[in-house]
């Protein structure tokens, strides 16, 4: 029995944007977290946690999207042309805050404020408009003869500047459980007193995002609320609720490194709902990944260059990782 390519191919986008989220989700929940820390010096530290590694983050938006367009080119043409607009923001968040990310190390005093705001504000719209193409492609697309027959905002929806609210919440949670384990002292208390309510707020959101999306969308309640669906899917939201209450009994306790490792599980939780909804649709609401992918001749020979790049990527940002491992200190960096 030969490789099934298309499946292949949809684990490991699947894989790369799982990743992407994880890498970059902390470093731009720091930028999020701005407005809460004045204090200079704490920026300061908070910045010094990922300034060896956060370019190397984005590594793997860049590999989600070629992936996308090496292996199902008729998804990448519509989902690109869909989400032209928020993409094009989302990427001009993540250009400027880049540039903020390097400036305000070398600003005098009365420049950094200016590059403060940048990092700040590169952060909120980079993540506002990721969380907008999101419940974007939930939403759906309108195909016509290979080729996306919608209008330019048919991404600007209720739902998805909900979306984008949310992960914003999501990835400030990630920002605070990143810098508890990465900082020590009054910064790390006040990143356990600020991961409590957003806690809260994000379950919040991952409940109504649970109950929006199927009551838009009759297929995704078909999915999850049919039996014998209803059983195997159910462990879903409960270990959602396990998981919440497990972080918040971590936040009180002296563990440094479970918050973070929950937060994670939380948002793989919801990624995975996601995955259930639409699975195996690939271009929602009913274009599969069989349907949109390239011919076989193609998906084989850019797989053998994936699985020889994938390793790579993945032992040197851990090894980055590992060597700038431990605390990060006001003015001396790591110890």
């Amino acid at each position: 029995m030969g490789i099934d390519l298309p499946i292949v191919w949809a684990i490991i986008i699947g894989f790369g944007l799982m990743m992407y989220v994880v890498m970059d989700g902390f470093d731009l929940g720091i930028g999020i977290l701005f407005p809460f820390v004045r204090n200079r010096e704490d920026r300061d530290t908070m910045v010094n946690t990922v300034a060896p590694v956060w370019d190397g983050n984005e590594t793997w938006l860049v590999l989600g999207g070629a992936a996308l367009m090496a292996a199902f080119p008729l998804a990448y043409a519509v989902i690109l042309s869909a989400l032209y607009l928020p993409l094009i923001l989302m990427l001009a968040g993540l250009i400027w805050r880049g540039v903020a990310f390097e400036f305000r190390f070398k600003a005098d005093e009365t420049h950094k404020p200016f590059w403060d705001h940048a990092f700040m504000w590169g952060s909120y719209l980079a993540t506002y408009f990721q969380g907008v193409s999101l419940g974007a492609f939930i939403n759906g697309f309108t195909v016509r003869d290979g080729a996306y027959a919608g209008d330019p905002l048919d991404w600007l929806s209720p739902f998805s500047i909900f979306t984008g609210f949310g992960l914003i919440v999501a990835y400030a949670l990630l920002g605070s459980t990143w810098l508890i384990i990465k900082t020590e002292g009054d910064l790390q208390q006040r990143m356990i007193a600020l991961a409590r309510p957003i806690t809260l707020v994000l379950l919040a959101v991952i409940g109504l995002v649970s109950l929006w999306t199927p009551l838009d969308h009759p297929h995704v309640a078909e999915r999850w609320f049919t039996f014998p669906n209803l059983l195997f899917f159910s462990p879903v939201p409960v270990l959602v609720l396990a998981t919440t209450w497990l972080l918040l009994k971590m936040l009180k306790g002296s563990t440094h490194a479970a918050p973070f490792l929950l937060a994670l599980m939380l948002l793989f939780l919801g990624y995975s709902g996601l995955a259930i909804s639409l699975w195996p649709n690939i271009i929602p609401p009913d274009i599969s990944i069989r349907a949109a992918s390239a011919p076989p001749q193609s998906m084989g020979f850019t797989l053998v260059g994936a699985l020889f790049i994938i390793p790579i990527i993945l032992v040197y940002t851990a090894w980055s990782y590992y060597v700038f491992r431990g605390k990060v200190t006001p003015g001396d960096g790591y110890h």
